[in-house]
């Protein structure tokens, strides 16, 4: 048998079609970035400052937010310095640390997304007994369970994933690694990793559909049960934004991970990767909060205050 030589490095090759608008495409890029963080943020400190807001509905938006905040975190950085440097590479330990990290935020927002249905299930369909349903406790044993879930989701892939090796080509067609890109560039057999994620990924992934969607199914018969259309619109609009965010998030996880990645969908593929780890974080607090009255009203009062506090110290 011939010697392989392993591999411990990689290079990521996410915008090499683009070498002359690596510039623009930092700029556009940084300012996604930080808009996303300082959106997620925002909505974070209302949530956990304004009294009007401390509901189940926006203790789960606060920890969607810091998820997106988090997971785009895990990817941004290291992009944006690859759109300045020449140097492309990223060793073995920082590539799975970088999958660990991604897929833990992102299952954990899967979970997140399964927790908010049950709550708008809860608060549609059994509103006189919402406050005693989802009390304090019960949120925080829900969130604390997210966490876990995707905690040890993620670790299993990335202790299966330790059993890989690696022997050329060792470049990702990406902007960042993720289990498809280490399946690709392996030489060792990936049958168990695949075994795994459609035994584990699979079990909890369709629980998780099953939360998600089939509470809509009773909250929808609830709402067209609403005589005035105030009440109807009311009701819808509390939905609406969180199925938004569900069908965005369940179509890029389908696209990246079901559809197979070819020569001729690299480019494709890139693009709703990016979307997955870097618009959707952006997105997922302007859809929450272009509609919503009540972090309108919280920023409202947030105004009013500090233009008191900075009256009154004149």
């Amino acid at each position: 048998m011939k010697n392989l030589t392993k591999i411990t490095e990689f290079i990521l090759n996410g915008f090499s079609d683009h070498p002359h608008h690596l510039h623009f495409l930092f700029v556009v890029f940084f300012i996604i970035y930080i808009l996303t963080v300082l959106i997620n943020f925002l909505i974070i400190f209302f949530v956990f400052t304004d009294s009007h807001l401390h509901t189940p509905m926006y203790f789960f938006l606060g920890n969607l937010a810091f998820i997106d905040v988090s997971y785009s975190s895990v990817t941004a950085p290291r992009m944006l310095l690859d759109l300045v440097t020449k140097n492309h590479s990223i060793s073995l330990p920082a590539c799975t640390t970088q999958v660990f990290f991604f897929i833990y935020l992102a299952s954990a927002e899967l979970f997140l997304l399964s927790a908010m249905s049950y709550d708008r299930y809860i608060a549609i369909c059994h509103p006189l007994h919402y406050k005693q349903i989802m009390s304090s406790t019960v949120c925080t044993q829900m969130a604390s369970g997210v966490w876990v879930l995707g905690f040890l989701y993620s670790m299993v892939h990335t202790l299966f994933s330790l059993r890989l090796t690696y022997c050329g080509p060792n470049t990702i067609h990406n902007f960042f690694c993720d289990l498809p890109h280490l399946f690709q560039i392996s030489c060792t057999d990936t049958f168990i990793n695949i075994v795994v994620i459609l035994i584990v990924g699979g079990s909890l992934g369709l629980g998780a559909f099953g939360i998600t969607f089939i509470p809509y199914i009773r909250i929808f018969s609830t709402i067209l049960k609403i005589r005035s259309n105030h009440g109807k619109l009311k009701a819808f609009s509390t939905c609406t934004s969180h199925l938004t965010v569900v069908f965005i998030f369940y179509g890029s996880i389908i696209f990246i991970y079901f559809v197979p990645t070819t020569s001729n969908l690299f480019i494709v593929n890139k693009v709703v990767s990016m979307t997955y780890a870097l618009i959707n974080p952006l997105l997922n607090p302007l859809i929450y909060s272009i509609r919503n009255k009540d972090l309108k009203e919280a920023v409202k009062r947030a105004m009013k205050n500090w233009l008191c506090v900075s009256y009154r110290s004149l």
